[in-house]
């Protein structure tokens, strides 16, 4: 696995695919999905603004900048073609906001678990409230226990952006509680203009025990988007990713090919 620059970049001539993680998460959370799809593609996944190890960047956390700054990655990388695009959570808000903003540079959308709508009461909580979470602890077991105390019962997720802190000692988070706020009210709004906005093939990964993205409004945004396929994914919550990683690279290598 190759990285250049804040995040990842799986290297090699392959179909290129952009991945946009969602909140609380960082390039390297598709390093999974990266080995599964193998050599066939490039999986380039950057750490976005607020997260991970990208630099500090004006501007804010609404979704217009993260548009711009993937806008920017695809200008800079310069690859000569449109590229398919997969977003998990947020990173999904941003990849068809993307798609409607610069068709030119996206062949197709891969949508993971989220929908067209991020606010209530379609949504009953699209905000996590962390401020003032557990920031660093003196091992990372003992940061993974904090954060569950503080509220969620798997930490997991917002494990994948904790490192060592040899200036302090002990383990430290990568991003701020209080700029992950930020990013999350960024994403909440109505955006179905953006959703339907485009026309490349699209495909919505669900999982089954979402809370993110309700059963009833993942058919809806597949059936109203023409081109648009919708694919289950049995026994998952939020992080299909994660929870099946085998059957995330089946959809995606499926879907691409």
């Amino acid at each position: 696995m190759r990285r250049t620059g804040p995040g990842l970049d799986s290297g090699g001539d392959g179909i290129p695919l952009l991945a946009l993680h969602g909140s609380f998460g960082r390039g390297a959370v598709f390093e999974r999905l990266a080995a599964d799809l193998g050599p066939a593609f490039r999986v380039i996944a950057p750490d976005q603004r607020g997260h991970g190890h990208c630099p500090p960047r004006e501007g804010g956390f609404g979704v217009d900048r993260f548009v711009a700054d993937a806008e920017r990655l695809l200008t800079e990388l310069d690859l000569g073609r449109p590229v398919a695009v997969l977003g998990h959570s947020l990173g999904g808000i941003i990849a068809y906001h993307l798609a409607a903003h610069r068709p030119d540079l996206v062949s197709a959308l891969i949508i993971e678990d989220v929908g067209p709508v991020m606010r209530r009461p379609e949504i009953a909580h699209p905000v996590l409230d962390v401020r003032g979470w557990p920031a660093t602890a003196p091992t990372r077991a003992a940061l993974a226990a904090a954060i569950e105390a503080a509220g969620v019962p798997d930490a997991t997720y917002f494990m994948a952006s904790a490192v060592p802190d040899p200036a302090e000692g002990g383990w430290r988070l990568l991003f701020d509680w209080d700029t992950m706020m930020e990013v999350q009210w960024g994403g909440v709004g109505d955006w179905w203009e953006a959703w339907l906005g485009s026309s490349c093939p699209a495909l919505v990964l669900h999982g089954e025990h979402s809370t993110m993205l309700p059963a009833p409004l993942a058919r809806e945004m597949t059936a109203r988007r023409p081109g648009t396929r919708l694919l289950e994914f049995p026994g998952t919550g939020h992080w299909i990713h994660d929870e099946d990683p085998a059957g995330t690279a089946r959809a995606v290598r499926g879907f691409l090919a």
